[in-house]
């Protein structure tokens, strides 16, 4: 899968670098940064397999019996087409920031979808445009399709359970509940980011606006080094897909993160910094 994989990555970066700078907005609301603050492709995929089941039942009872309208089957077909579209271009723009075996996993999930999208269209072309005769293939069409909605859906629930991508990397952070020492305030530069350890949690230390303020290191989205990347007039990017969260209160304000970089006290004692978590890491 590597190889294809890596060519419809390529693809799909390169329609979003087409898009330029006016692309990045648009980016990060397909992501979920922006408005719901949580991965969007997630929260739109449920609509199309809830349509597409609702249509594969009304088929069958409307075909069998008079018990059900046929429309039924071809509305509830109709609706899971539409959102099955924007959950489509959600999953590949997430797919753009996948590597190793997610991303194998995430391409073949994708590409199912895809193919099951183009089936239901045939069967939605068949239904309206065709005659008759021919709206029992259309039902295979539709059949056959569901099908295969069952194993995309199992190799898009193993790209999150299997190999944890869009997963809080920090949602089971066990920081320092308890002020703990750090080292000496001068250790943090003028300009630039701090790497220190506090009992075993990775923490960014950087001077903002005369303070001193600490975010946890590892990236919510997919764990990269923030102290690795650039801290530029507040904001912290993440080196690996280039995620920003504000170094004040960790706030993400660009994706592919969704969920917000977990904050750390400072406190300075006679030149000694200590730090302790914020708020709860699930907060």
């Amino acid at each position: 899968m590597d190889p294809l994989s890596d060519w419809v990555q390529k693809l799909v970066a390169s329609i979003w670098r087409v898009l330029g700078p006016p692309g990045k907005p648009l980016k990060n609301l397909l992501h979920g940064t922006v408005l719901l603050r949580h991965p969007l492709h997630p929260a739109l995929t449920d609509v199309p397999i809830g349509a597409w089941t609702v249509g594969v039942v009304a088929d069958v009872v409307a075909h069998f019996t008079d018990k059900v309208p046929e429309a039924t089957g071809d509305i509830a077909l109709a609706v899971g087409l539409v959102v099955a579209l924007g959950s489509l271009i959600t999953g590949y723009t997430d797919f753009a920031d996948t590597y190793g075996n997610e991303r194998r996993f995430g391409c073949a999930h994708g590409l199912l979808m895809t193919v099951v999208i183009l089936i239901d269209t045939v069967s939605m072309g068949l239904r309206w445009f065709a005659g008759e005769s021919l709206h029992p293939l259309a039902l295979g069409f539709s059949m056959s399709g569901y099908a295969l909605v069952a194993l995309g859906a199992w190799y898009g629930g193993h790209v999150v359970l299997g190999s944890g991508y869009i997963v809080n990397r920090q949602a089971y952070l066990a920081g320092p509940t308890d002020w703990t020492s750090v080292g000496p305030a001068s250790a943090v530069p003028g300009q630039g980011m701090h790497l220190v350890d506090a009992g075993g949690t990775q923490v960014l230390l950087a001077r903002l606006d005369g303070r001193i303020c600490a975010l946890a290191d590892v990236c919510t989205h997919a764990g990269g080094p923030l102290h690795e990347g650039t801290l530029v007039n507040g904001v912290v990017t993440c080196p690996w897909h280039g995620s920003r969260f504000r170094l004040r209160d960790g706030h993400v304000i660009g994706g592919p993160a969704t969920f917000d970089q977990p904050q750390l006290s400072v406190r300075d004692t006679d030149g000694q910094l200590e730090v302790k978590l914020a708020e709860p890491p699930l907060g």
